[in-house]
Order: structure tokens, then sequence, then C-alpha cells
């Protein structure tokens, strides 16, 4: 779980970023609202007062602005933001707060300092924190909060600059402060920390759950689309086994030589075959050296009448393709396009790279079929399975194509993109 939790935070800790830039422009507009109201205000507010005000907004709106700045050089540097803003902004905040309460008390009295609205500014700090901090920032703004408010009415009560009352209602109407009042701001204050601290936490194992999840689900696709995808060469396989071990057995009475040649070669076949057996995709090359192997067995069935050409790109050889693929449609070229003519035919295979592209063909003379819709298949394992493993593998970056018409042969092109996994390392 911790794995999946650091590997969740970089996401998290760009999204608390976002929200850090947001926060200070929200603080930002707030300050200068706070600057426009204390300057019409001017007339009715003391003079000291007045000092006190801009004794905290001056610094703090400087503070506010320098961060647009900074902000501005981290982008055009592509930095990251540094992670101690995300202390420092709680910090200055709630100093502010405090410093402000504690200028109101210095300026007129203790009791202006602790019934002043602007304490309520404590609870807007505190609820910004869950977006743009950890849990243990936000921890530490909801601690700060306590002690600096709990030390200002401490330092107010123990120097005797508040008048106190036993009753809240008398309070309300008198200049003096009721412990009860306080007891419940600090009460509050507490309470609203200790959420924040949740909410925060709960946001981060919120996001650590989620791509866990998410990992699983990708993870199962994976592992769905490499068990599809063996199973379709499993298909395939047995088919070609079957084919050329009747070969063989037809060979045996009237020619052994030939027989004994296309037992090696379906050896060498076998062995190239599991050499590639545990990769999804193979470089050309090898993928041509298979085909090969097969082309030499079928060439010893059919003699003169089948006639093949491979035809390769240099600058194609290095790229991925899947494993087995040319050579199910080779087979299919000559299992059902070419053999069923007297007179054989010729099949052509051809691969070449253009730009980030790979495109193969292969293509015969052979009888053909007709389809009764564009692209569409005929009947059987070997052209589907090919289709859905291109599909499983390469999705909408890849293209499929079939030709065809009775006795005008039958055509198969690919394009797949060129690559040759040397950009994932």
């Amino acid at each position: 779980m911790m794995l999946a939790m650091e590997m969740a935070r970089p996401a998290i800790e760009v999204q608390r970023e976002r929200a850090e830039r947001l926060l200070n422009g929200v603080r930002a507009a707030v300050l200068v609202a706070l600057a426009c109201a204390a300057i019409v205000y001017a007339p009715h507010i003391p003079l000291s007062v007045q000092r006190a005000n801009w004794a905290v907004l001056i610094p703090t709106l400087a503070w506010s602005l320098a961060q647009f700045w900074l902000d501005a050089h981290r982008l055009g540097r592509d930095q990251p933001l540094p992670s101690w803003v995300a202390l420092v902004n709680p910090l200055v905040d709630i100093t502010a707060v405090t410093a402000i309460l504690a200028g109101y008390s210095i300026a007129q009295s203790g009791v202006l300092a602790l019934k002043s609205p602007i304490f309520l500014a404590y609870f807007v700090i505190l609820s910004a924190r869950p977006i743009a901090s950890s849990t243990r920032k936000a921890a530490f703004a909801a601690v700060l909060v306590v002690a600096e408010y709990g030390t200002l009415v401490a330092l107010l009560l123990v120097g005797g600059r508040v008048p106190i009352t036993s009753s809240p209602i008398i309070a309300s109407g008198s200049a003096s402060v009721s412990l009860l009042d306080e007891g419940a701001k600090m009460m509050l204050l507490i309470v609203a920390g200790a959420i924040a601290t949740y909410a925060t936490s709960w946001h981060e194992r919120l996001a650590e759950t989620y791509y866990r999840e998410s990992q699983e689900r990708e993870d199962l696709r994976v592992a769905l689309a490499q068990a599809q995808l063996r199973a379709l060469r499993l298909q395939l396989n047995p088919h070609f086994l079957f084919n050329t071990m009747n070969g063989i057995v037809a060979l045996i009475p009237s020619d052994p030589r030939s027989a004994e040649r296309m037992l090696t070669g379906l050896s060498d076949f076998l062995r190239l075959s599991l050499h590639n057996a545990g990769e999804q995709e193979v470089p050309i090359e090898r993928e041509i050296q298979l085909l090969e192997r097969y082309v030499m067995i079928q060439q010893l069935r059919f003699q003169d009448r089948l006639r093949i050409s491979i035809t390769v790109d240099p600058a194609a050889n290095g790229a991925l393709v899947p494993n087995l693929l040319l050579q199910p449609l080779a087979e299919n070229a000559i299992r059902h396009g070419l053999s069923p003519r007297a007179c054989g035919g010729k099949l052509d295979i051809h691969a070449e790279r253009e730009n980030g592209v790979v495109r193969l063909s292969v293509i015969d003379d052979g009888v053909g079929c007709s389809l009764t819709a564009p692209n569409e298949l005929p009947h059987g394992i070997g052209l589907g399975n090919i289709r859905e493993q291109l599909e499983r593998l390469y999705g909408d970056q890849h293209t499929f194509e079939v030709s065809t018409a009775p006795n005008a042969g039958f055509a198969v092109r690919i394009s797949l993109p060129y690559h040759t996994g040397e950009e994932d390392t």
C-alpha cells in the first residue's frame, strides 16, 4: 500500500501545486479587498487601529505578490513549486491573523481583539488546507492556529487587558469577555483543525486507493490480453503442424529424401518457434527466418507448382512485428489460394519501412474468393486470429486490408507503427 501511495504522490503534488497557486490568487484578492475597505472606512477608524491593519496587510500582500513572480519564474524554468511554500503560506496567514488581533489589543483594547470578526479567518485558512497540503502540513497548521490564538488569549488574560465576566450574555453587551465564550472558540478551533487534518488524510487515501485500483485494472487488462494472444497462437500452431505432418507422411512412400528434408525443416521451424514463444513481438528479420523455414517445407511439398518471393527492405529489419504473423498468412495463401490450382501459382511477401510505418503484404495469384462486404474475412481461424492479434497489440494505430475476387488472387496488406523496442529503454 505504501508503494502505491509513493507512485500516486507525484500526481497528487501536481494538483496541490495548482491549488496552492489558486489559493494565492484568492489570498491576494482578499487582501486587496481588505485594503480597499481600510481606505474607505479610514475616517471612522482610529489612527492606531489603521496602523495595526496596515502593518499586517502590507507585508502579507507583498508576500502574496512575490509568489506570483516566483511562480512565473518557476514555470519559465519548468520547475516544481518548492515544498516549503505549502508550509510557509499557512504560517504567514495564521500569524497575520494573530498579529492583527494582537495589534488591536495594543492599539485599543483586548476586548476589541477577542471580539473582532477577523477571528473567523482562522477557519477559512484551515478549510483550504486539505486541497493544498499533505496530512503533516495540515496538522501543523491546525496546531499553529490553536497555539497562536491560545497564547494570545492567555497573554491578554494574564496581563489584565480584558475584563472577565462569567455570563456570556453580559459579555455580549458589554466591554468584557466570557471565559465560556473563549473556551468554546478554542474548542471550535481544535475541532476545525482536526477536521482539516482528517480531510487531508482522507484525500490522500482516496488518491492512493484510486491509483491502486487503476493499476490493478491495467495489470488485469494486460494479463488478459497476453493470455488471449497466447491462445490465438496456440490455435495457429497445431493447424500448421497438422498440415506439415500430413505432407511428410504423403512424401515418405514416393520421395523419402524430400520427406527427410521436410522433417529437418520442421525441426528448425519448431526450434525457432520455441525460441520466440515467450515474446509478443519479434524483429522482422527473425520473423523472416521462421517464414523461410516454412517456405522451404512447402516448396518440398509442391515442387515446381509453388513460386515464392520474399523481399525485405533493410531499413525495416529491426522493426518489431507480432510474433508468428507472416507464416499464417503465407499458409493461408498456399492452402486456400494456390494449392487448389492444378498449375499452382506465385506468392509474393514484401516488407518495407516508410517513415514511421512498417508495411507488410502477402499476395498470391491463386483462386481468390468472393467477399460480401469490403475488407470482410473468409471463414476460418487464421485471418480472424491475426486481425484480433493486431487489434489487441496496436488498436487504431494499424491497418489490416484484404482484397480478392474469384480467380483474381488474394492480397493481405498490413501497416504497423515502426518501433524497435529501444524507445522504451
